[in-house]
């Protein structure tokens, strides 16, 4: 169920954040500006050659803990609908932690994967304590019959470890395979910090397909294209900022990037 392009090449994961949606503290009214924003986001990620696309609340900040409210349910099935019918494999991420709301939007819109905080093992983030979800997620999953892959993070960014500072990153990857995920992400320690190529290849240990999913621009893609996807966001937009629409240019020239180091 784990999608990560052709095999033995790296894959291209772009982001599309979402501008703030209902019930969010910047949300603006205009339901139909954040649609286009987010097809003319995925439309550029074809264009500059991405296999795979994730759709993500970003712009809902400062998030809730662990859940979201009906109406953002809502609104992100509508934008990832419209991100699926661009015809690459789409992922649905929702912070902070909401993963079985996100399991609903991928099975309405017709999603393929989920990118998954603290799937096993709980951390700290800015929103608060974050506990595994893997036992409720995997039996929902089941009941909705849903052909949907778990990509989960082993450290999520932006959060304290000190919870699981015992165990390595081989100990904590070799748990996310027990509990069942599909596909391994390792991150630097905040959007746009760098991924360790060691915690690469440390989490490659447990044997799943691993995703670098913060800090890839083109000058670090060829050190990290052992990984099966790199999942990238900032750098993909004008002038590397997330809050910024896609830059098809960027998108190329990462595509390009990741095919010289192979």
């Amino acid at each position: 169920m784990s999608y990560v392009g052709e095999p033995g090449r790296c894959a291209l994961v772009g982001m599309v954040h979402l501008r703030p949606l209902p019930g969010s503290p910047g949300w603006d009214g205009d339901m139909s500006a954040i649609l286009a924003a987010a097809a003319a986001d995925a439309d550029a990620l074809v264009a500059g050659g991405c296999d795979a696309i994730i759709v993500e609340n970003m712009g809902d900040l400062p998030y809730l803990r662990g859940r979201v409210d009906a109406e953002t349910v809502a609104a992100m099935t509508l934008a990832t609908h419209a991100v699926t019918q661009r015809g690459l494999p789409t992922g649905v991420q929702v912070l902070a932690g909401a993963n079985r709301e996100a399991l609903g939007i991928a099975v309405a819109a017709g999603a393929h994967f989920l990118r998954v905080e603290a799937f096993a093992y709980a951390h700290i983030a800015d929103e608060g304590l974050l506990e595994a979800c893997a036992g409720e997620l995997l039996r929902a999953r089941r009941a909705l019959s849903a052909d949907i892959s778990i990509w989960a993070d082993v450290q999520k960014k932006h959060a304290a470890h000190a919870i699981t500072a015992d165990l390595s990153i081989e100990a904590l990857a070799e748990g996310h395979r027990f509990c069942g995920a599909d596909v391994l992400i390792v991150t630097g320690a905040s959007t746009g910090r760098p991924t360790d190529p060691a915690v690469l290849a440390a989490a490659a240990t447990a044997g799943l397909p691993v995703a670098v999913g913060s800090g890839v621009n083109p000058d670090n893609a060829g050190a990290l294209s052992s990984a099966s996807a790199l999942i990238v966001g900032s750098y993909l937009k004008e002038g590397g900022s997330w809050r910024r629409p896609v830059d098809r240019e960027r998108v190329r020239a990462m595509r390009r990037a990741i095919d010289a180091g192979q």
